[in-house]
């Protein structure tokens, strides 16, 4: 199993979201963030007054996945994400050592 963690603009996660739900993806957790990356921030004008802006909003998106399905959530996810303009994120994979579903006590990959 493999913990799959996306880190993208919040514009695009309706896109991600439907794409992952017809690959099959039955469930994600969503989590508003801030951050930056190369972009280091941005410069924005308000009221007249020039504000550098240090963290951007970004979205959290975290899902489960059995092995077999990495690369494909992965592509999925990379491709519904991306506008081609910096900042658009990143997609990290992590391994899953255990899964365990509260109410009925399945673990593993039948947790997922």
């Amino acid at each position: 199993m493999k913990f799959i963690m996306a880190i993208i603009k919040p514009f695009k996660l309706d896109e991600v979201r439907e794409a992952l739900t017809a690959l099959g993806i039955e469930g994600m957790t969503v989590t508003e963030v801030k951050g930056y990356g190369r972009q280091k921030g941005q410069s924005e004008i308000y009221r007249g007054a020039e504000y550098e802006i240090h963290f951007l909003p970004k979205v959290k998106i975290e899902v489960a996945v059995n092995a077999d399905q990495v690369e494909r959530t992965v592509e999925v996810m990379a491709a519904a994400a991306n506008s081609g303009k910096i900042g658009d994120g990143k997609i990290f994979v992590i391994d899953l050592e255990k899964a365990l579903r509260i109410r009925t006590g399945e673990a593993d990959a039948q947790a997922l």
